[in-house]
């Protein structure tokens, strides 16, 4: 057994696993945040564009962005992290690239990405 092999069986245990729907690059989802303010906790709602996965198994990555008042916000989580609650996908992008960083230079109508809907009947994991 491979020391990679033997790192991969240590944090299979620690895997969310199942707890998130297919989501891929360029989708629209909304990402459910635990926040602690003292003692009180409550869940806040990041909704952006998946701009980059990267990383896999207990270390991979998302990068969520998001526009509000014309200034771009870029939030990273960590997937397996404890405070993310739920995710949920609310449009499915249609993207042609693994990461999507050219749209930090995009303004206006452009930074939009256009809707995927035809031909998603055989992709399991949509509802």
């Amino acid at each position: 057994m491979g020391h990679q092999q033997i790192l991969e069986s240590v944090n299979a245990d620690a895997i969310k696993s199942g707890n998130f729907p297919r989501m891929d690059i360029g989708d629209t989802i909304n990402v459910h945040a635990r926040i602690v303010e003292g003692e009180k906790e409550r869940t806040q709602i990041f909704q952006g564009t998946l701009i980059s996965r990267k990383g896999r198994g207990i270390s991979e990555m998302i990068i969520v962005r998001r526009v509000v008042d014309d200034i771009g916000i870029e939030r990273t989580w960590p997937l397996n992290s404890p405070f993310i609650s739920k995710i949920e996908v609310m449009r499915r992008g249609d993207a042609r690239r693994a990461k999507l960083y050219f749209l930090r230079d995009r303004v206006g109508k452009s930074r939009r990405l256009r809707d995927r809907r035809r031909g998603l009947k055989h992709v399991s994991g949509t509802a």
